[in-house]
Formats: C-alpha cells, structure tokens, sequence
C-alpha cells in the first residue's frame, strides 16, 4: 500500500472511534469486515443518508462500517474533497477506492452532482467519468433530465460507465417510454421506489420488471401515497419488502440503496437509523 493510501486508511479505521466525540454519534466498529449482501440482494446506502454529520471520505466510511454496510452510492463532494483538484487527482481517487474496498466497503456508485448539465464544460464531463473510473463505480447518478441524456449518452458509452437518472415525484410509469434512455446503451435508471409511490400511488414492482435491464440502482425509502411523507421503514405505503424478495426471487443484482430522508427522532441520529433500515432489510430477506 502506498503511504499515502496507509494514513488514509489508518485515519478511516479510527472515523468510528473519532466519531464517539461527536454528540449522538456513539457506536462500535465490527470486527470482521462488513457484508450487506442478503440472500444475493446488496444493501447499500446514499451517503446523503448521513447529512447533518461530519461528512469526510474516512468519516463515511466509518459510518459505514458502523452499519455494517459493503456497499455504497458515494456523494461526489467527498470523493473531490479527498482527491483535490491537483495533478495527482485520478491517483487520489484510486487511493479512495483502495481505502474502502480495503475495508471491505465497495463504491459501486459515485453521485457527482448533475453531470451534464448546460453549465459544465466538456472537460469537466470527462473528468468525472474518469472519476468514476478511478472510483471502481459502475456508474454516475444525477436527477432525471433529456437534454443531459442527449449530451451524456455517447460519453457514458465511450467511457462503459452509467449514467443513473434518479426520479423525484415526477416519475410515471410510462415516462421511460419516451427517447430518454435512447441516447446511449450505458444510460439507466436510479429508481427511487418511495418517491414513486408518493407521486403515482402505484406498485414500483411492474417498474422494475419492465425496466430491469436498465435500472442501475433502487433507492429504498418509505413515503405514505398521495405525495405523502417519509416514514420509517414499514410505516408507510412503500412496498419495501415486497421490492427486496422480489429482487431475490429474480436474482436481480443491481443494488438497493437506503436512502434516510424520514426525520432523525431526536434520540438517535443517522448512523442509527441507517442501521435499523439494514436491519429491517436483512429481515426481509430472510437472512
């Protein structure tokens, strides 16, 4: 390991004690390396889970490994944060990378803002895909848009990286029959299963049969219907156990992300609540 790459790692390993300093952030590392893969389905999480917290790429992953979490959609400001803007970026992502497949956590997705929008030069463009490339993903998420589809498609397959579109309540169950995804083989969708059953009232179990070879990623979530509002897992409308079994029953092997936007009791805090929706999911699996 580069020297570099060891007091990264050596500082990530101590986020979970470090993070007992800060005020509700109180939990113990495990002690063998984490695995989130429940009956062949791979919890994940956002790490937009864990707004409000000290948020570094050694303070996530300890986080991480706190939940005992192997996978991750990785917010883009912490990967630039620890890669810098210097000559020696790329290097410094592939660093990230082996800090956290180091600890047995991979970055299966990277969320770099809206890549592709109007504002962002060409060269930014290819320095995210390169990003990504570095990171070990598999893709790139950013909010659901056609001209970024048009621009971003023959990138995202020169380059072999996808490009999740993630949905808010605008997502209806024929929206994807449009020319959106018709711009490039490597343009896919991050389902956002909460958001839409708020915005359609409907089950996102015929979505994902119908778009399954497009779908890079879910994000889990629990909203009530009629644009209702999050909840904890199992209090609100979100089919998110009827999703997970049937993700196993199909052995689909895109991931399903946990995504915490139901309000933090005032008793807990992220890391805690994002280890309930673990919880609750390797349940539902049966694992």
């Amino acid at each position: 390991m580069q020297q570099s790459s060891r007091r990264t790692f050596i500082k990530a390993a101590a986020a979970v004690g470090a993070a007992a300093a800060v005020p509700g952030l109180t939990f113990a590392a495990p002690a063998d390396q984490p695995n989130s893969k429940f009956n062949g389905v791979q919890i994940g999480v956002i790490t937009y889970s864990y707004r409000g917290t000290p948020s570094s790429a050694e303070d996530l992953l300890g986080y991480l490994l706190a939940c005992g979490l192997s996978s991750v959609e990785l917010m883009g400001d912490a990967a630039e944060k620890f890669a810098g803007r210097g000559a020696d970026a790329m290097q410094k992502y592939a660093d990230l990378r082996k800090m956290y497949s180091d600890a047995g956590v991979n970055i299966h997705i990277v969320k770099f803002g809206n890549i592709g929008d109007a504002g962002m030069s060409d060269a930014q463009i290819e320095h995210y895909f390169n990003a990504a490339k570095a990171l070990g993903a598999k893709g790139i998420t950013r909010e659901m848009d056609e001209n970024a589809a048009k621009r971003l498609g023959s990138l995202a397959d020169k380059h072999k990286i996808w490009i999740g579109f993630h949905n808010h309540t605008q997502l209806k169950p024929d929206t994807y029959d449009g020319p959106m995804l018709s711009h490039g083989k490597y343009l896919g969708i991050n389902f956002d299963i909460g958001h839409y059953v708020a915005g359609t009232n409907c089950s996102p179990i015929p979505f994902i049969e119908k778009y399954k070879d497009r779908i890079l990623s879910l994000h889990l979530k629990d909203r009530k219907v009629n644009n209702g509002p999050n909840m904890p897992f199992g209090q609100g409308d979100t089919p998110v156990a009827l999703v997970l079994n049937y993700m196993k029953q199909n052995k689909l092997t895109f991931p399903a992300d946990i995504e915490l936007e139901y309000k933090v009791p005032a008793d807990s805090n992220p890391v805690k609540e994002v280890t309930t929706c673990v919880q609750f999911c390797k349940a539902a699996l049966g694992a």
